[in-house]
């Protein structure tokens, strides 16, 4: 113990220079956003290196059941891709709401956090792959989340497990609609919120994507109602727990989409605010 008291006192003045050098960055970071920006891809960069060496060991451990998983989502891709009576003819994508083979970047999450309030994914696809901030990211069995920050060759996902990401939903074959977040519980459930009192909803029914957003497309699979809590006759509104069809703590490839008109509709909107 007195070496470490000798030793600080022997370097308090180089000691007191590193801290205030590393509040000074700090303060500069957080208050540029060109710096910040800076700081985060390199980040994920450095941090997307260590996951994907991670995710990698614990893949071949895994591999024969992602390979069987690989192969019956391919099935089922082709049969929705190929589907047609005329084979010649190019393929009926009507199901996929516009959605073509080249509007998707495929992609393997290399880490994936569940257990905080905010949760990220890391994919090991970035901005060489064509991939942008506020992109919709998805599975075989429904929507992940979306794109949040991008490096060259990684990028990172705002979990539908996050109690700030907000997402529209729909009652499926309804026009009723409700925005989605996540109450910082169960892994398993979201809540559809603003869902109004005259919807009529029962247990089971479907929750898909509303088709409001242009981040994802419209009658995406998220879960089923689990429970209705009826509201009070100040809100009017119900609270829906949805139970999701996709298991968040055991995610492997995903689907990022690209949205074509995503650009022109900001820019359309930004427009209107500043009339």
């Amino acid at each position: 113990m007195q070496q470490i008291f000798s030793f600080i006192i022997k370097n308090s003045n180089r000691l007191l220079f590193l801290l205030l050098l590393g509040i000074s960055l700090s303060l500069t970071i957080q208050s540029h956003s060109f710096h910040k920006s800076k700081v985060i891809s390199s980040a994920n960069f450095l941090s997307g290196g260590v996951y994907e060496r991670i995710n990698s060991f614990e893949e071949y451990l895994h591999l024969k059941e992602q390979n069987e998983e690989l192969a019956l989502e391919n099935a089922n891709l082709k049969s929705l891709l190929f589907k047609t009576k005329d084979t010649l003819k190019a393929p009926n994508l009507d199901s996929l709401k516009g959605v073509l083979p080249k509007d998707i970047i495929v992609s393997r999450v290399i880490h994936n956090s569940y257990n905080v309030y905010e949760n990220f994914l890391t994919l090991n696809s970035g901005a060489k792959s064509g991939v942008k901030p506020d992109m919709g990211v998805i599975n075989s069995l429904g929507i992940v989340g979306i794109i949040d920050n991008v490096s060259a060759n990684y990028s990172t996902v705002i979990s539908i497990l996050n109690i700030k990401s907000q997402i529209n939903a729909k009652i499926k074959n309804s026009d009723h609609f409700g925005t989605l977040n996540w109450d910082g519980k169960s892994t398993g459930f979201v809540q559809l919120i603003d869902v109004p009192r005259l919807a009529s909803i029962r247990k089971g029914d479907t929750i898909v994507t509303g088709g409001q957003s242009v981040i994802f497309p419209e009658n995406i699979g998220i879960g089923t109602i689990d429970k209705i809590f009826i509201p009070d006759d100040k809100t009017h509104y119900y609270t829906i727990n949805v139970k999701l069809f996709n298991d968040m703590t055991n995610l492997g490839y995903v689907y990022i989409i690209k949205s074509k008109d995503n650009e022109e509709i900001k820019n359309l909107e930004k427009l209107g605010k500043d009339e």
